[in-house]
């Protein structure tokens, strides 16, 4: 099993050798190329404040709703790359997915893409879809953006959602940990992507901003939270310390690590059966706070 991640991981990193001030058309492909080819039906929603997208299944309840906010290191990624990813949480969660299509960094930095998150969340409020039942769910970045909407949404004093679910979550734009230096890691991003991105992402603002750094914020009080990380994963020390902080505060966290596995690994279900049994955990870990 380990060739064949190593094998998978250097087609990874081959696809996302280059720039990060440069988008790649080929981006959501490559992702698509490892797709279940589950039926799904996508849907542009004209009335939202910021592009996004409902993605359905025929498990999926139209009272019950994902939040989802895709990865792709602001310069990469949309809705569309991660479409069978979303058909996939709607079939283990029985949840409708409503995917947003955040400003990219390029051209909106921070706080604008946190800013698109929020006001997704208030316009389904606004929609009339209860709290209760709203997830929040991201992956990679997105996972960031989950937990910083989280954050603010809890400052704001707006009513939270049933849960938050991060795969593979970016937590501190510090990078303190001297990451090349940890021997289980096997990962296809490294200390300089992480540094170029921080850069176009921040132009130069603070990173310790908990809405950028959502392990700096104020965690009391924030819903259930699963988070997953793959054991090779180059960026689980620092979401080790964001699980420690919140179980310090009394949150509920749920920290999952996948052995053997490396950065957003769901994405890849055609090679790795631990893509779709991350999904069955998501869905078990959703319907048991539904069903409280």
């Amino acid at each position: 099993m380990a060739g064949k991640v190593d094998d998978l991981l250097k087609i990874i990193t081959n696809q996302f050798n280059q720039e990060l001030d440069h988008v790649n058309p080929d981006f959501d492909e490559f992702y698509l190329s490892f797709s279940s080819n589950g039926p799904l039906k996508i849907i542009e929603e004209p009335d939202a404040p910021v592009d996004s997208y409902w993605i359905v299944t025929p498990q999926s309840s139209p009272q019950k709703i994902i939040l989802f906010f895709h990865g792709g290191v602001l310069n990469h990624g949309t809705s569309h790359g991660h479409r069978d990813l979303c058909q996939r949480l709607s079939r283990h969660t029985g949840f409708s997915v409503f995917s947003v299509d955040y400003s990219l960094a390029s051209e909106n930095p921070f706080p604008a893409v946190v800013e698109d998150c929020i006001q997704s969340y208030l316009w389904l409020r606004d929609e009339g879809f209860k709290s209760s039942e709203l997830v929040i769910v991201g992956i990679s970045f997105g996972g960031n953006l989950a937990l910083s909407t989280l954050l603010a949404l809890k400052k704001m004093g707006e009513k939270l959602p049933l849960c938050g679910v991060c795969m593979s979550p970016v937590v501190d734009l510090k990078f303190p940990v001297v990451y090349n230096h940890l021997k289980d890691v096997n990962d296809w991003i490294n200390y300089e992507m992480l540094e170029n991105f921080k850069k176009s992402y921040l132009k130069g603002q603070n990173p310790s901003n908990p809405l950028a750094s959502p392990i700096y914020g104020n965690l009391e009080g924030s819903p259930p939270l699963l988070m997953q990380c793959g054991s090779r994963e180059l960026l689980l020390c620092d979401v080790n310390r964001f699980r420690d902080l919140a179980i310090e505060k009394d949150v509920k966290v749920n920290l999952e690590v996948w052995q053997g596995m490396f950065h957003s690994w769901q994405l890849f279900y055609s090679h790795l059966p631990e893509s779709e049994g991350s999904l069955r955990s998501i869905g078990d870990f959703v319907k048991g706070l539904s069903f409280e």
